[in-house]
């Protein structure tokens, strides 16, 4: 992650470097946001207590999109046993560039016997956009962690397939330091049609939910539900996988952005309820 933005900013880049810091601790039984520190393009509302205590948050980015040459940066640090959930109100939109990338970083860490929800909406990259982001989220003894990743292959609705310049994304989750799941995914669609036989074909749409924990132990049951959910939702193609320790990674192709939301929902619903214990969150976004 660059240094940069947390000394002097150059005037030059105001509004297009844009840091955000939020520190979550446990006050009694509820998460509280105990330190949010941001520069636009970057900011957060005020965080909703849940009915179990934990804190729920919107991410926002107020300017409607990310703009080539943007550099967004998010840091999240989660004290000893703090449970939070966070989402953003929309998609992320990537506009055109003639020139740099839209480079988005995110690094989430995860304390003692914390839980994380982190289920932002996907990315709609736009005809001749470039987008490089990296999620990274480090995982102490004893926490948990249920973590979305999606995209369009364009602005479906406008007749844009696959007509984004490059998407390079990289998520990475580790557990006690050692790796746990790290996934690269680097797509150029003028040289390789994402939607060529035996690839995406129709599907317009790309899913992973993530589970990690490092004290479950029904691992390989829990992955046969997440595949029974996949397969009662209609137009979703996809399927759950064993992680080599400590998780498992439901990965799908959608046709529509509502059947992503399903088959997200489904997913999530499920996964609450046998890894945290918890009921669904009916979250609004308004």
């Amino acid at each position: 992650m660059s240094s940069d933005l947390h000394g002097e900013r150059n005037p030059d880049r105001v509004g297009r470097d844009g840091f955000l810091r939020l520190r979550f601790a446990q006050r009694g039984q509820d998460t509280i946001l105990a330190q949010s520190r941001f520069s636009l393009p970057l900011q957060t509302l005020t965080p909703l207590t849940l009915a179990d205590g934990a804190a729920y948050l919107m991410l926002l980015n107020p300017t409607g999109g990310v703009l080539g040459g943007d550099h967004l940066v998010t840091e999240i640090v989660q004290e000893t046993e703090t449970h939070v959930c966070l989402s953003t109100p929309s998609a992320t939109r990537i506009y055109r560039t003639l020139e740099r990338p839209s480079i988005l970083e995110t690094v989430i860490r995860v304390g003692e016997g914390a839980t994380l929800e982190y289920f932002p909406d996907h990315v709609i990259p736009h005809e001749g956009s470039a987008l490089h982001q990296s999620l990274r989220v480090e995982m102490a003894e004893g926490s948990r962690a249920i973590v979305f990743d999606s995209m369009a292959s364009g602005r479906v609705a406008h007749g844009e397939r696959w007509k984004f310049r490059e998407m390079d994304s990289r998520v990475e989750v580790f557990s006690s330091g050692r790796p746990t799941y790290i996934n690269r995914a680097k797509i150029f669609p003028a040289l390789q049609r994402p939607d060529r036989a035996g690839w995406m074909e129709e599907f317009d749409y790309m899913g992973s939910v993530g589970f990690f924990a490092d004290q479950y132990s029904s691992w390989k049951e829990f992955c046969v539900a997440m595949n029974e959910e996949l397969n009662a939702v209609p137009n979703v193609k996809g399927a759950a996988s064993l992680l080599a320790r400590n998780g498992c990674m439901a990965r799908f192709l959608a046709r529509s952005a509502s059947d992503m939301t399903l088959a997200n929902k489904r997913l999530w619903d499920a996964g609450r309820r046998t890894l945290l214990r918890l009921p669904p969150f009916e979250h609004r976004k308004y």
